[in-house]
């Protein structure tokens, strides 16, 4: 029988639907190319997948955002399924998934939420996903449910911009799925907007060790000039403030931060600010690119930093992280940590600090760790 081939680029929206692409496509010659669109780069290296799938002739089909966003451009190289037609392929069919969720990681990828009613100047993702709408509580419980009828021992829930879950509020739905679905030890979350935490929500991630100690949030940027000409809603008081009360419920907490290097009007002074956001909320786990135009959005019609020196100032911002990661990972020394075993020989902890694990060690259990030494960002034992 043929097996589908499935290339996915960026979003863990993206991972989680092309899961259920693999499962429905099952016994189709098909190549599917899950595209992204959130960077220019991303865009090219959607083309160039796009392009390599249909090597020897074989179907391909793209979808996802960058297929959404230019479908005329996509066309000319495959056939093209816009973000709009996915949910006839990832409607819930729990018959058809069970094999293939853990195909690449062991945690299970659920998305709850898709699409963005907000206008940040820089993003061009709402074009390609469309307004924010909300999975019924009682869907998400009984395809968890499932997951850990199977051995599926951590579940992280997805979406676009997942704090805008409404359905009735995001807090609702993880204590929903704790009440509901006793058999999940961990339940992780998405990129998180700081400003949209609920009460209910905050009281969770610092109080259910069922819920991880590792709150990723979309800062974007630590000057608060930058963040208003973003468009964001909160200020840089208001990051530092939440990560405070996080820390100070729940010390081991981890926190991860996207930031952009180089927005347009981005002076040395507001870079600077963006690089304290780093030590001023403790970040030890970042997603950091260089700014880059995308077409029709208000950002690209700002006056433009050098793109040279964007990329200068991310290495800069990489690096500020890395220095923290390493002394953040060397306080791990010495104390033991349940590891959750990957396919590829490592793991990871509860607040996302990376493992190399025994050899042996079999994918999707739990183990418990005592790390001695740190290589290249991986702790070891």
């Amino acid at each position: 029988m043929s097996s589908p081939q499935i290339v996915t680029l960026g979003c863990r929206l993206n991972h989680a639907e092309s899961a259920r692409i693999v499962a429905l496509l099952q016994g189709q010659d098909v190549a599917v190319v899950n595209t992204c669109a959130v960077t220019a780069a991303a865009m090219r290296d959607s083309r160039k997948a796009v392009r390599r799938a249909g090597m020897g002739g074989r179907r391909v089909i793209a979808t996802g955002c960058a297929a959404t966003i230019d479908p005329a451009g996509f066309a000319k190289l495959a056939e093209v399924m816009p973000n709009a037609a996915k949910p006839d392929w990832v409607a819930h069919d729990r018959r058809s998934l069970p094999d293939q969720r853990a195909a690449v990681h062991t945690r299970a990828f659920v998305p709850v939420q898709n699409g963005c009613d907000h206008s940040c100047t820089f993003c061009i993702i709402p074009q390609g996903r469309g307004p924010s709408w909300s999975r019924p509580i009682a869907d998400v419980i009984a395809e968890i449910t499932e997951l850990a009828d199977q051995g599926v021992a951590e579940v992280v829930l997805t979406g676009v911009d997942l704090t805008s879950y409404d359905t009735p509020s995001l807090g609702a739905l993880v204590a929903a799925i704790l009440r509901s679905v006793p058999a999940l030890t961990r339940l992780r979350l998405s990129s998180l907007d700081g400003i949209e935490i609920d009460p209910l929500l905050f009281e969770l991630l610092t109080q259910e060790p069922r819920v991880m100690p590792h709150v990723h949030l979309s800062l974007q940027s630590g000057d608060d000039m930058v963040l208003k000409r973003m468009k964001r809603r909160h200020s840089r008081a208001q990051a530092i403030e939440l990560v405070e009360r996080l820390k100070t419920a729940r010390p081991v907490i981890a926190i991860g931060a996207d930031l952009i290097a180089g927005f347009p009007t981005e002076t040395a002074e507001m870079h600077a600010a963006n690089c304290s956001i780093i030590e001023a909320c403790d970040v030890v786990h970042g997603h950091i690119f260089p700014y880059s135009p995308r077409p029709g959005t208000p950002a690209a019609r700002m006056p433009q930093v050098y793109p040279a020196l964007a990329r200068a100032r991310a290495a800069e911002l990489r690096a500020a992280v890395a220095a923290r990661r390493d002394h953040w990972l060397a306080g791990h020394f010495g104390t033991r940590h349940a590891v959750l075993a990957e396919r590829d020989g490592t793991g990871h902890a509860p607040d996302f600090a990376r493992f190399a694990l025994p050899a042996g060690t079999a994918p999707g259990t739990i183990v418990e760790l005592v790390a001695t030494t740190l290589t290249d960002g991986l702790l070891t034992t």
